[in-house]
């Protein structure tokens, strides 16, 4: 016997579910992060650092145009070292840190929800090593902590941590917090670092290089000590 052909509805249907599958959206989202990645590498914005911010652009109207353009360039894998000595070279202490911290937060939210939406689905059944497994309970089930820690003691990159944290479990208002909280710290320290960068014998400058290699030893020790953990477990 003849099966029927399929109709135009059945055929339609299957290309839905085809396209909006788990697997669609996660290629999806690596084809978006390679095109943001490609655009940042062709635009450049480190040379802020060198060639200065627009002059049309000026005072806290320019400030809120760096907090977006922050988000974007995160989320397209730019260093946030590099753009938060950037804003503080750009707008000084208060202004560049305000600045800094809502383009972190803003980041942070744009690289959690395009995982949340296009990529948890797939990942998650891959989780099946003892030490990612791990990992993703830690966050699930400890968001506000981890993700908390991951802020204060920078060792995983900003953007892969965002990601990570997108495929697990958690919750979007502690992962938000924790990251406006935990990452004022190292936040304000390259901000005062960038604003004093003409003047690298400062106190102020001097300090903030002191805790930016502080934390960061810190976090190669948190991020070992962790690493022995998960494996045990």
């Amino acid at each position: 016997m003849f099966e029927p052909a399929a109709t135009p509805d059945g055929l339609a249907a299957r290309c839905t579910r085809v396209l909006f599958s788990s697997w669609a959206r996660l290629g999806l989202l690596l084809v978006l992060l390679a095109c943001a990645a490609t655009a940042m590498l062709l635009w450049q914005p480190q040379r802020l650092l060198a060639d200065g911010w627009p002059p049309q652009l000026t005072g806290p109207i320019a400030a809120v145009v760096f907090a977006l353009a922050y988000g974007v360039c995160t989320t397209a894998f730019v260093p946030r070292p590099i753009l938060n000595l950037a804003a503080g070279a750009l707008f000084a202490d208060r202004l560049g840190l305000a600045a800094a911290l809502a383009g972190t937060v803003l980041g942070a939210g744009l690289a959690f929800g395009l995982g949340r939406l296009l990529g948890q689905d797939a990942l998650r059944p891959l989780l099946r090593a003892r030490w990612l497994a791990a990992a993703d309970r830690q966050l699930s089930e400890h968001g506000f902590r981890s993700m908390l820690a991951i802020r204060l003691f920078p060792g995983l990159p900003f953007c892969a941590s965002n990601y990570c944290a997108a495929v697990s479990r958690m919750g979007w208002l502690p992962y938000l917090l924790a990251t406006a909280l935990g990452s004022i710290p190292n936040t304000a320290a390259y901000v005062v670092a960038g604003a004093r960068a003409a003047a690298p014998t400062s106190p102020a400058f001097l300090t903030s290089m002191g805790f930016i290699a502080v934390s960061g030893l810190g976090g190669l020790i948190v991020a070992w000590c962790k690493r022995k953990a998960l494996r045990g477990r």
